[in-house]
């Protein structure tokens, strides 16, 4: 593995923006790891996060003790590291043999956003989509003026956007590469994300992807499509149809579902299971179905309030929600998320696809005990025919 240190040692300068290693080797090591320089103590450093389980762990790095961790986890928990350089991004895959592939890919002065000059750990936030650059769809959206001032009645939306692409950049080296990546979006609405979704994976880091976004209403769809074509983004397109109806894939390698309503979104996540979706993004709207049925003679006194009923619906909804997918093989984290404009609801469900799913029994008591059956385990049961 000496080669990639050698890399690395070329890599681990002013030039790096960050870099992420993932493709874990075994079940029980780190799941992902991120790198980044950062000013510490008035030093150039390199912080190394690395994900383990739910939990995170930060180290502060000289380029020196970069190269060198990096290079031992490359060699012991991780197949692949994508480096984003200001002027070039480097992927390096390894295989189960040990044989080292590097592929480099040039930017465009316009490709990748620029590194901070300021690194230290209390700097302004330095978004994906930075203030300052007018990005089209942002403009016609109504979020940035011309100058790519970011106005600020629509700034939470500014940050909710540059929050989303965060996890984005998360999973996009889950997505398939030597081939188009299919990535449908249920209930898009105005589509902000969407748009931004394509703009980052596409325009900004030229991955080969097709994004589908469906919603019910025909207005707002006619209107992105028109937007899509003014933008030349020729593999973004919108539809109008229920979530629970689409059939137009076979097969699909992301789905992302936000604020979709109630049950909506377990018929979202249902069908991400069924097409075998690599990554799955979900942030649930109004939850009402535990709601109406939980009977739970214990928790009673607690239940009784109905604004705690409903609070504590959403949650094991939810909860619920992660399990089931856990149990469909998945690896599953409950994020937080930045408010939606159409509900105070702020979870966000990732899943990727690590294909070791077992039955959970513990699961099926928690539904018992709390007297629930949820769409999604119906869903789910009837495609395994255990219905």
């Amino acid at each position: 593995m000496n080669e990639i240190r050698l890399l690395l040692e070329q890599c681990l300068d002013d030039r790096l923006l960050h870099g992420t290693l993932s493709k874990s080797r075994g079940k029980d090591g780190p799941i992902r790891a991120r790198i980044r320089p950062v000013l510490h103590r008035g030093e150039r450093k390199f912080q190394l996060a690395l994900q383990v389980g739910k939990q995170e762990f930060h180290e502060n790095l000289s380029a020196g003790e970069a190269v060198e961790r990096l290079g031992g986890l490359m060699e012991t928990e991780f197949m692949q590291m994508q480096l984003f350089l200001a002027d070039r991004t480097v992927n390096v895959l390894v295989s189960k043999k040990g044989k080292v592939t590097v592929k480099e890919k040039k930017e465009t002065k316009e490709a990748l956003p620029k590194p901070a000059q300021d690194l230290s750990h209390n700097r302004k936030k330095q978004y994906i989509l930075e203030e300052g650059k007018p990005v089209p769809f942002l403009v016609d959206l109504g979020v940035m003026t011309k100058e790519g001032k970011v106005i600020h009645a629509k700034y939470d939306k500014f940050r909710q956007i540059n929050r989303f692409l965060e996890f984005i950049r998360d999973i996009q080296d889950e997505l398939p590469r030597g081939r188009e990546a299919v990535i449908l979006d249920f209930g898009c609405v105005k589509s902000y994300l969407t748009f931004a979704m394509y703009y980052y994976l596409k325009v900004l880091l030229g991955l080969d992807i097709r994004i589908i976004g469906l919603d019910l209403k025909e207005e707002v769809i006619r209107h992105c499509n028109e937007l899509a074509r003014e933008y030349s983004y020729d593999k973004l397109s919108f539809l109008t149809g229920n979530i629970a109806d689409y059939t137009g894939r076979d097969s699909v390698d992301m789905v992302v579902t936000l604020h979709a309503c109630d049950t909506a979104t377990d018929f979202a996540l249902e069908k991400a299971v069924r097409w075998n979706a690599k990554v799955i993004l979900s942030v649930p709207c109004c939850q009402h179905e535990l709601n109406s049925q939980i009977s739970c003679e214990m928790l009673s006194p607690v239940l009784k309030y109905g604004l705690i009923r409903e609070r504590m619906a959403a949650l094991f909804t939810d909860a619920i929600r992660a399990g089931l997918l856990e149990e469909a093989g998945y690896q599953v984290q409950i994020l937080e998320f930045i408010d939606m404009e159409h509900t105070p609801k702020n979870i966000l469900i990732r899943a990727v696809k690590d294909n070791k799913g077992k039955t959970n029994e513990e699961l099926g008591h928690c539904m018992e005990f709390l007297g629930v059956h949820p769409t999604l385990k119906e869903l789910l049961d009837a495609k395994r025919g255990g219905k």
